[in-house]
């Protein structure tokens, strides 16, 4: 070992060492019972070993993927392996976020109201939304031009509301699959057979919430693909804006369990200049959500440059939160809510004894290469790039009865 990094290890540890007794007196132990005292030891020497340059390459974080799996690991000493540190790092995080929800609750209080349905007017047309009796052509004609009037209001907004997307009996089935599929995901992981990145994506808040990823294949999440993009005005919707090219980016399930607390307020992706919206993200509820099951909040009109630089100014953020108008996702089973991923929204506390499935898929403009944030989607899914294009001749190769044999040829490969 040369000198000169000896010297540097030295000096790294006389730093490390009165950081820690520093921090120690100014907490003033004095009025904090033991067990206290060494709670605020082990988060000062967490910081501390996870700032470690030399030893960099052994930090490991854990991975909240499950309301059954974000627990703390238990210790009684104030030596801590890196896992155990960075638990307890993003458990005081987590405390700061919870916070700062609540506060922005409060700034929200007096200005959200429930997401309604616009009222739309399509030449030889009916109610908006859904599935019908009228024949293929002219549900097809149909459900394009409403797609129009909803890209209209969703570019304007940067969110809008569309109703009867799956059947209840589909949406049942949908949600029954879907609490399975989180069951046996869970012991997959457990058990160490596939690693917690192939069955769950990351989300804000991971108590009490998931992200699962859907695979392709099964008969159900078939159905519901078919029914939400060939029998609603969901896929005219996005391909109106990105066209029938727009790439399949994200394919999972949001699962907010009872206790579940407030998120920030956040947008998907960052606003870019001369670049339009990236993403259109679609969530269909799987049973009706109510005030305290935690609906997603909206700020309409937040998808700007306007709106992104105040948000990201300190001293005009909470100015900004107070004075728009938020709108919550309170919609009724099978339908849905879609948004552009730079729209500020969060998910809100659930305070019920159920818990909120959210099925969505999102889209990708197809002019745009990275979006600005992690896909929610099986890897293998991921790699196929399947196009709405793809997705919509697939199925209607299934609803002819002819199979569906670009989804199961991917469902093939998937772990």
């Amino acid at each position: 070992m040369s000198q000169l990094l000896l010297y540097y290890i030295i000096l790294y540890y006389i730093i490390g060492t009165c950081i820690c007794i520093y921090v120690f007196f100014i907490i003033n132990l004095g009025r904090l019972s033991l067990q206290h005292q060494i709670k605020r030891m082990k988060v000062v020497i967490a910081s501390f070993l996870l700032w470690n340059p030399i030893n960099i390459n052994a930090f490991t974080p854990i991975t909240y993927y499950s309301y059954h799996t974000a627990k703390q690991s238990p210790s009684s000493d104030l030596y801590m392996s890196s896992p155990e540190a960075a638990n307890l790092l993003y458990l005081e995080q987590e405390k700061l976020l919870i916070k700062r929800g609540k506060f922005e609750q409060d700034l929200l209080s007096q200005s959200s109201t429930s997401i309604e349905t616009p009222k739309i007017k399509v030449r030889g047309s009916g109610s908006a939304g859904g599935f019908g009796s009228a024949s293929t052509q002219n549900n097809k004609q149909k459900f394009k031009a409403e797609g129009k009037a909803y890209a209209k209001i969703l570019k304007q907004d940067g969110v809008v509301r569309i109703d009867n997307i799956l059947t209840d009996s589909t949406t049942d089935a949908l949600r029954d699959y879907v609490y399975q599929l989180r069951q046996s995901s869970e012991q997959d992981v457990a058990s160490g057979k596939v690693k917690p990145i192939q069955r769950f994506a990351d989300v804000l808040l991971k108590q009490d919430r998931c992200d699962l990823t859907i695979p392709l294949g099964d008969d159900i999440v078939s159905t519901a693909l078919h029914e939400a993009l060939l029998s609603s005005p969901v896929s005219s919707t996005i391909s109106s804006v990105f066209s029938d090219k727009s790439i399949l980016y994200e394919f999972s399930c949001l699962i907010s369990d009872p206790g579940s607390q407030r998120q920030n307020l956040h947008p998907d992706t960052p606003y870019k200049d001369n670049v339009g919206p990236v993403l259109y993200t679609c969530f269909i509820a799987l049973q009706d959500i109510t005030l305290d099951m935690g609906p997603t909040t909206w700020l309409p009109q937040t998808h700007t440059q306007k709106a992104h630089a105040q948000f990201i100014d300190k001293d005009q953020k909470d100015h900004l939160i107070q004075s728009t108008p938020a709108v919550l996702g309170t919609l009724s089973k099978g339908s849905c809510a879609i948004f552009d991923s730079r729209c500020l929204h969060c998910g809100t506390s659930n305070q019920s004894n159920q818990s909120r499935a959210l099925f969505y898929f999102s889209f990708r403009n197809p002019k745009v290469i990275y979006p600005g944030n992690p896909a929610s989607i099986r890897a293998e899914l991921k790699t196929a790039k399947l196009t709405m294009k793809d997705l919509v001749k697939d199925l209607e190769l299934r609803q002819k009865g002819k199979g569906q044999p670009l989804m199961d040829s991917i469902a093939d490969t998937m772990v």
